[in-house]
């Protein structure tokens, strides 16, 4: 608890290496896209309704909204719209969607603070390292196997790591802060049961960044607690994990940046897909194949992955459906992803009907990396197979700054128009370089 009190406690100070700070921009950029396209889907639409009515000192805003509201508030809100789908990012090791709960939550206290762009940036990454650190401490696998939800745990102590650094809170407050997080810690994996995305999006965004925020203002405001929640009788890592490994909190910090080891999301869709979805790209590429050509369609992924997308309702988390878009699209669009009429279409219901989901023992041994087998069986009797082994946007095949940028303006430029889209990228890439993150919410305004 020393050294990772004193690590959170004076990580305003130290400056990120210059691809550590390049990274970082890059999730901040992802993430802002995702909560801008998110506002526009059935769980943005709820969060933005439901902050509405909240009321709140006027501290944050709410993307995509003319809404300012308490950091709090806010912080829920953005991070509902960053989860409202299946864009944003993800640590395959700590087995979260770290930035709509971490952004989330340093955007809303950075606004309140009035903080520097560089403080923001530095405020995320600390909130990566910890929050990923976190569910790893625990075994995250055996942690989601335990029913627990490793999605709403992590991101919930790195929104407060990231809020308690910009609250700019000493050694002894960031104690009390981890406290009240870790009483405020919780989450159930039924998410998974979830057909409209809501609850998730509260589960995976909304609810860490809120309390994290919480726990940060609490302790800024004068709140005092437990000396250290981490050890000891009766404490968080007595309550939860099997055998938790607490050392894993501060192992590498300062020299293991989590940031670099997290994957953006090439296809806006969710992570099981990825695999597939570049193999059939790849294919397609090589070989020039069409939907028409193919006789069958055999996707195979980790057992977990089979079983969340398999013939799914909601079009961006079906493997099925986006398997037979790809096909006959060439590409999967974000708005082709979100398309519920195109589940009805009938050549794509053709298509779709060609494709055979397995879950796959060798996939399965692969993970916490994303793997995906393809093979498509040719109606001329061939037989194309790709192995989809390090997706694009991940740690081991990164997307370059021009790749995540294309991503974040096709989202964002749908709901702000070209002109404004490039202007909040462009600010997004010169965050370094903003006196105040206030700056930022002209241009995520709704006009």
């Amino acid at each position: 608890m020393q050294r990772l009190a004193a690590y959170i406690a004076q990580a305003p100070k130290k400056r990120l290496a210059p691809a550590v700070a390049e990274k970082t921009k890059h999730h901040v950029l992802d993430t802002i896209a995702a909560m801008v396209s998110g506002s526009r889907l059935l769980p943005g639409k709820k969060a933005i309704a439901f902050i509405r009515t909240r009321g709140g000192a006027k501290e944050a805003g709410v993307a995509a909204t003319g809404i300012v509201t308490n950091a709090e508030n806010a912080a829920l809100a953005n991070g509902m719209l960053a989860h409202a789908d299946e864009t944003d990012d993800s640590h395959a090791p700590s087995l979260t969607h770290p930035g709509c709960g971490i952004v989330a939550a340093a955007l809303a206290m950075a606004e309140r603070e009035g903080a520097s762009g560089d403080a923001f940036l530095r405020a995320v990454a600390l909130g990566y390292d910890i929050g990923c650190r976190l569910t790893m401490a625990l075994d995250a696998y055996q942690f989601r196997e335990d029913g627990h939800s490793t999605h709403s745990f992590g991101p919930m102590f790195g929104a407060a790591a990231a809020a308690g650094a910009l609250a700019r809170l000493n050694e002894r407050q960031v104690r009390h802060c981890l406290s009240y997080t870790a009483q405020q810690a919780s989450g159930i994996s039924c998410w998974m049961r979830d057909e409209e995305h809501i609850e998730k999006a509260f589960d995976f965004g909304g609810l860490p960044a809120r309390n994290g925020v919480a726990a940060a203002t609490m302790v800024a405001h004068g709140f005092t607690g437990v000396e250290d929640a981490f050890s000891g009788e009766r404490s968080f890592f007595v309550a939860y994990g099997r055998k938790p490994e607490p050392e894993r909190l501060v192992a590498g910090l300062g020299e293991t940046y989590e940031i670099m080891n997290t994957n953006i999301k090439r296809w806006s869709v969710g992570s099981p897909i990825q695999a597939p979805l570049d193999a059939l790209d790849a294919l397609m590429r090589e070989h020039r194949v069409t939907a028409d050509d193919i006789e069958q369609i055999i996707v195979r992924v980790a057992h977990q992955g089979a079983n969340t997308t398999d013939n799914r309702a909601m079009p961006d988390i079906c493997m099925q459906h986006l398997c037979a878009v790809m096909l006959i699209d060439g590409t999967v669009s974000f708005k082709a992803a979100h398309d519920e009429k195109r589940m009805r279409d009938p050549r794509v219901r053709a298509v779709r009907q060609r494709v055979e989901l397995r879950g796959d023992d060798e996939l399965t041994r692969a993970m916490p990396s994303r793997q995906g087998i393809v093979e498509l069986v040719l109606r001329n009797g061939t037989t194309l197979r790709h192995h989809m082994k390090a997706v694009r946007g991940t740690a081991e095949n990164p997307m370059t700054r021009a790749e995540v940028d294309a991503k974040a303006y096709d989202l964002i430029a749908p709901v702000f128009g070209n002109r404004r889209a490039r202007r909040l990228c462009d600010a997004v890439w010169a965050l370094d370089e903003m006196a105040n993150i206030a700056k930022l919410r002209t241009l995520l305004k709704e006009e």
